[in-house]
Parts: C-alpha cells; structure tokens; sequence
C-alpha cells in the first residue's frame, strides 16, 4: 500500500516550492536517498546542478570535500552504496559501486559553488588509465525516451600493427588518414567502400585509437532511425560535452549503409540522404566539430554524387583484398590462393585452418573485420 510521507530534508534552508515524496514498499533506502538529494534542486533552494560520472576510483577516495556532513548513508550488501553528503548551501550524493565506478552529483546555492564541490570531491579520486590495446568508444541508440549513449571499451590495435593488412595500393592513404590532426580536417566524411572482409571495421576501431587524443568516436547502431528522426539526430549531433572540459572533436560511424548513400538514396529513404549531408557540411554542422564514417559494400559508382562531390569527404578510400603477391607474403604459403588474390577474412580463416584462402566472389560471404 502507498503511504504518502513529507520526508524532513536536513537543511535549515526552507524551500521555495512545496514537495512531497511517495514511499512504498517496492521503494528502498537508496531510493529514499535519491529523492533526499533531488528535493533542494527540485523546490528551487539549490537551482545549480552539477555531475561526474567516474571509473577506476581510488578505494581510499571519500568522494566529498572536507566539512561535509554525513547524513544519510545505505548499502546493499555485495552491491551499490549511496551517501548524501550536506555542505553550507550545496547537497552532494555519491553512488559508488562494485566495478569501481561511481556517480558524484551535487546541488548548489551558485553555479560557482556547485562547480567549487564537484571539483573538491573528485580531484585525484581516479587512478589513470593503465596502458592498454582497448580505446573507449560511444554507442548510441534510439530508446522509448529518445537518443541513449553508452561508452563502452573496445579493442584497437596501433595502425603500424595492423598496416599490412592492407594492400599498398590503400595503405599510404590510410596512413595518411592516421595522421589527420584537428587542423588538418577539410572535409567532414570519411567513406570506407569495399567487399565485406576486407577490414573497414577494423581501419575504423585503429582510426579511434589514433585519434583519441583529440577525437570522441561514436557508433551509432541505428542509422537508419538517425536520420528519419530529426529529434534523434539533434540529440547525437549536438553531443555531449563537460563544461570542464575542452570541446573534442567527434566522429559518429555508420556501418553498411548501402541505403542511405545509394545513386537511388532519394528515393529509398527520403530525407535521409539530405540530412547525412546537412550534417557533413549544412547548417547542422555548423558550430560542431563532427565528422562521419561511413562504411559500405557498394562500388564507387554506384554512390550517390552528391556524397562523393569534390571536396565533401576528408577520405575516400576503397578498401579491396589483398593482392596474390600481398596475400602469399601475409600468410606464408601460396596454398588456396587464386589470381585474385584474397581479403582478410579468408586470410585469418585459412591460418586458423577453418578454410582455404581462395578469394570469394559472392559478396553475401565473408567476416566483418
């Protein structure tokens, strides 16, 4: 049964708006937390919210600036822990969990001091980054409440390990596209096209390793709702960014998306074509530093024109097999290789002994690399 309760805020503060919590027993004491921390911004007393999400905290980390008071904590056995933590015109909650990340939010008085609290209770709570072959990388998705993101880390190897990967005839191109600084950017599309198994998946997990210093790459996984959906591609091309930190530059992935940059594009998906083109270099992209990948299966001339018009993309590279000479040399041995040559996937296939390397000319075969 719902019991509606007016739960006493600890702050000698009286608020501007009347509030009410619901409590009832699906409710917990986190939740009761929650709605605690939520009441000052809420009513008006503390108009300015700020909030970091954290990984690899520091066990020995507190999460709050000296002089806070304690005054409510909860934990859920081998699970999350939250405290809310009340400070001379500001309310900090701190949620820490289990893999070592944690959310720090708080509340304020002035947009300074809300900053000021923020800054205090995260400085040096963050162990760096170890050395590593993962780069982190944004997943965004349409859900029941508009744009989502998730950050997740992916494998990416260094573009020198993997460059033999790749036929000469792309390779120098490639390494020049490894290199592209932010003032180098001329062009807002980077166009993969090729046979499925040659690497373009691949090229563009090292591409975001290269680039992590001053470039965010986002996947977006359903493009074909990003561009049919105006409020979706507002959402995603306008980002996100920490007021703390200096804009970066992004670069949203389109995997296979034959449809939408087809010579028939117009046709197949209305607006979409027009939209994909606003953001490269419209109105929409105005004011954002985004670029867009696009990786597809379709040859060069069977593209829309207007997608590869001089001047549009900041690389156009067409990403084939490698050739008879090129595929012998990668895998040691001239077996199962025919005059074609063979991309990648057949190669990794034929020495892991699950197949012979002899190229396919069916383009519904092939591994996604």
């Amino acid at each position: 049964m719902s019991v509606m309760k007016e739960v006493p805020f600890p702050s000698p503060e009286s608020a501007g708006l009347p509030m009410n919590i619901w409590i009832d027993d699906s409710d917990n004491a986190i939740d009761v937390i929650d709605a605690l921390a939520l009441s000052p911004f809420a009513t008006g007393v503390q108009p300015w919210s700020r909030q970091a999400n954290l990984e690899r905290v520091r066990p020995e980390a507190t999460l709050s600036p000296a002089g806070g008071r304690l005054v409510r904590t909860a934990q859920i056995q081998d699970g999350q822990e939250s405290r809310l933590i009340c400070g001379d015109g500001w309310t900090l909650r701190v949620v820490r969990y289990r893999n070592r990340s944690a959310t720090v939010s708080v509340t304020a008085v002035t947009e300074e001091l809300a900053r000021s609290v923020l800054k205090e209770s995260t400085d040096g709570a963050v162990e760096p980054e170890p050395e590593t072959d993962h780069v982190e990388m944004g997943f965004w998705w349409r859900g029941a409440h508009g744009g989502t993101r998730s950050e997740r880390p992916i494998t990416a190897q260094p573009w020198e390990e993997i460059s033999g990967n790749y036929s000469a005839q792309v390779r120098r191109s490639l390494t020049t596209l490894m290199a592209v600084t932010p003032a180098e950017v001329h062009g807002r599309l980077v166009l993969l096209h090729g046979p499925p198994g040659t690497g373009k998946t691949t090229l563009l997990r090292s591409l975001a390793r290269q680039w992590r210093e001053w470039c965010q790459v986002d996947c977006v996984l359903d493009p074909e709702r990003l561009f049919n959906d105006p409020g979706y591609l507002m959402e995603v091309a306008v980002g996100y960014d920490s007021d703390e930190d200096k804009q970066r530059w992004r670069l949203l992935v389109l995997e296979d998306c034959d449809e939408l940059i087809s010579a028939a594009a117009k046709s197949q998906t209305g607006q979409g074509l027009s939209r994909l083109l606003n953001l490269t270099d419209g109105l929409l992209g105005q004011g954002r530093d985004v670029l867009v990948a696009i990786t597809t299966n379709e040859d060069l001339a069977r593209l829309h024109p207007a997608v590869v018009r001089p001047g549009r993309c900041l690389a156009q590279l067409e990403v084939g097999p490698l050739t008879r000479e090129e595929a012998i040399g990668w895998l040691g041995s001239s077996e199962g290789i025919g005059p074609a040559g063979a991309t990648l996937a057949e190669l990794y296939a034929a020495r892991s002994g699950r197949a012979p390397a002899a190229p396919a000319t069916d383009e519904s075969t092939g591994l996604y690399l």
